[in-house]
């Protein structure tokens, strides 16, 4: 699943080449995804023009005075800028047509993804509303995951996890994290101190700005809105490593199931 360093990366790709274009025209090839395309988006998008690319959480965020595009690209959706005139493909289910002669394409084999319509500010939508502060916000830092964890018995895991905690630290570099920050990924968050809470943030801010760097990690289908892959799997230190020696310590790194997810880490390193 694309997570916030991928959906990142493919915002900095879309960005220089949908910003200030009009949108034509909308077609719904298919439009059974994770929820309905709704019809007010293909009625009243066409004639605007995209002021700004962002991003909130694993949101795409397509600004126009008239409203607001929410994309989610799901399990395994991609975005593309192709010429408008370029063969779909079997999964591309939504299309832009852009003025100046190019389609945005959502391609989505398993259709998880979403395409949603909003006029009001998208920081409202029931999808958003609840989120949690971006981790490489100047709102994200120790003291505020330590106010939070501190009388919470739950594995710190699953709290940096928490998309109403902080957004977009998804399984990979939750374990990633953990692990350059020398904590278990079972230790309950009320039992970690302020100062490992302040080490936590800022490996947790440093291992996505370099996946983002990479370009994100590729494990099954991921790719940018220039089609290539991310490459940050090949700095990955615990995950998907089990069985195999630390690079640290020389133990044998180990797989657990946390909230349903597959979990690596170290028992030497990590207590």
């Amino acid at each position: 699943m694309p997570e916030l360093p991928e959906v990142e990366t493919t915002r900095r790709g879309l960005a220089p080449l949908l910003t200030g274009k009009e949108v034509l025209a909308v077609r719904v090839h298919n439009g059974r995804l994770r929820w309905p395309v709704p019809g007010e988006l293909v009625r009243e998008l066409p004639g605007a023009h995209i002021c700004q690319v962002r991003r909130r959480a694993k949101y795409l965020l397509l600004d126009t005075i008239r409203g607001t595009v929410l994309i989610h690209l799901g399990m395994s959706g991609s975005l593309r800028v192709v010429a408008t005139d370029t063969a779909l493909e079997k999964h591309d289910h939504v299309e832009f047509f852009l003025a100046c002669g190019q389609s945005l394409r959502l391609r989505d084999p398993r259709r998880f993804g979403a395409v949603l319509w909003t006029r009001e500010a998208p920081e409202r939508h029931r999808l958003l509303r609840t989120l949690g502060p971006e981790p490489l916000s100047e709102s994200f830092n120790g003291d505020y995951l330590h106010h939070i964890g501190h009388h919470q018995q739950r594995p710190v895991k699953s709290l940096i996890m928490d998309g109403q905690v902080v957004v977009g630290v998804g399984n990979i570099y939750a374990c990633e994290a953990l692990f350059a920050a020398g904590i278990h990924p079972l230790r309950a968050a009320r039992r970690i101190a302020l100062a490992r809470y302040r080490h936590l943030a800022e490996v947790i801010r440093e291992v996505l700005a370099e996946a983002i760097k990479a370009g994100g990690t590729t494990l099954r289908d991921f790719r940018d809105s220039q089609g290539r892959p991310g490459y940050f799997q090949q700095s990955l230190q615990v995950y998907g490593r089990a069985g195999e020696d630390c690079t640290r310590c020389g133990a044998t790194m180990r797989r657990r199931v946390i909230a349903q997810r597959g979990t690596f880490y170290c028992p030497g390193c990590q207590h």
